[in-house]
């Protein structure tokens, strides 16, 4: 399913916030709603500046928003 080491938590985030629309978050943080549909599902990691944005959009830090995993 995903293709990279970072996962995320988005989706329930997203949720937590009054069912935040992928769009209404992807206005919110200047990309795309097709970007957001590709980190949600763990095709895509962002760059840092994205995850700053995403984080601050959902009112969490970033850490809570994605997770890195040491690849083996």
């Amino acid at each position: 399913m995903s293709g990279t080491t970072i996962s995320n938590d988005i989706r329930r985030l997203r949720f937590a916030r009054g069912e935040m629309t992928q769009q209404a978050l992807a206005d919110a943080c200047s990309v795309t709603r097709q970007t957001i549909i590709a980190l949600e599902a763990g095709r895509y990691a962002p760059s840092l500046e994205l995850g700053f944005r995403i984080a601050d959009a959902l009112g969490v830090r970033i850490e809570d928003v994605f997770q890195w995993s040491k690849p083996q």
